[in-house]
């Protein structure tokens, strides 16, 4: 089969269109023939082998899965000898964690894995991304900054993969809903339900004397210090983007004060948490609260041009290949 392999870290030219062996699954899997898959901020980071401690668990010198991506969406095409949820034909999405790599025509996944049944109102094209921006969205607003109807909320970073879900997302729990992002995708965000829009180009939201009961930093640009003023008293800032200051931010506010400072590394929950979380945002997705944004679509051969595009940072909701 096809893949886009890396066998060392470095910049998108380390990305190369290789025939590799098509897997088998093992009594507990199935076979997932790849229609589309994912390339996030995420991807570009593995490819890069940074931060460095993030080593630890994708390959200390080279990568331990040579296979890139690691959101996908297909149909599977055979089922393991013990498999019971799904069979052969079932249209389906999800993640591959630290497994087997989804830029490829085909990929392995657990029946107790991150997969489920594919909404009828998604297109493939728009179901390869949800486990990384909708998952993790819901992850930090629900779970980690526990959002409530009625709050002020605050998305900075609003327009790329985690913010125009997460636009959506706090909409759904009944928040109010401020985004930030570049002028040129302001009207974007409205249409996703913002209810009001500060571009960043022209405006600080840390200084505007507006107060939020949650500011979710989904690019980790600003900082629990420089957003304190603008939370309510007992605010929470939360961020994907764990840096050593957020670390010790995180530390500091759970011994001192009302306002907190708060990080979850979605991708290493358990997999019976993940799951959990994937069948609620596909609800949320069935019953038409949450749209996927797609901005650019490549075909595998051009997963590097992907990459780079995405590694530029002005991308708009999601970028994904096309395999099948």
């Amino acid at each position: 089969m096809r893949a886009i392999v890396y066998l060392k870290y470095g910049s998108p030219e380390v990305l190369k269109l290789q025939e590799v062996k098509k897997p088998l699954p093992s009594e507990n899997e199935v076979l997932v023939r790849v229609y589309a898959a994912s390339v996030t901020a995420a991807d570009v980071m593995m490819r890069k082998g940074r931060p460095y401690f993030g080593r630890l668990f994708i390959g200390l010198f080279k990568p331990k899965n040579p296979i890139t991506g690691t959101g996908f969406a297909g149909v599977i095409e055979a089922v393991g000898t013990s498999v019971k949820q799904f069979k052969i034909g079932d249209k389906v999405f999800g993640e591959s964690i630290f497994g087997q790599g989804t830029n490829a025509e085909y990929v392995c996944v657990a029946e107790n894995g991150i997969i489920t049944t594919k909404p009828g109102n998604l297109t493939f094209e728009e179901a390869a991304p949800v486990c990384d921006g909708a998952l993790t969205s819901l992850n930090f607003l629900r779970e980690v900054a526990n959002i409530k109807p009625g709050q002020n909320v605050l998305v900075n970073g609003a327009s790329g993969s985690l913010g125009t879900a997460a636009v959506q997302i706090a909409k759904y729990h009944g928040a109010i809903v401020t985004a930030v992002s570049s002028s040129s995708n302001l009207e974007m965000v409205k249409l996703l339900g913002a209810d009001n829009v500060i571009d960043y180009t022209k405006h600080d939201f840390t200084k505007n004397r507006q107060a939020y009961d949650i500011i979710y930093d989904t690019v980790g640009k600003s900082s629990f210090l420089k957003s304190k003023g603008a939370l309510t008293e007992y605010g929470v800032y939360v961020s994907p983007v764990l840096e050593l200051t957020l670390l010790g931010q995180m530390i500091r506010t759970s011994l001192f004060g009302k306002k907190k400072a708060r990080f979850s590394a979605t991708g290493t929950l358990p997999f019976s948490e993940l799951r959990k979380l994937l069948e609620e945002l596909k609800q949320i997705i069935e019953s038409n609260h949450l749209k996927m944004v797609v901005d650019r679509d490549y075909p595998l051969e051009q997963t590097a041009e992907a990459h780079n595009y995405v590694e530029k940072g002005h991308k708009k909701g999601n970028v994904i290949v096309t395999i099948h």
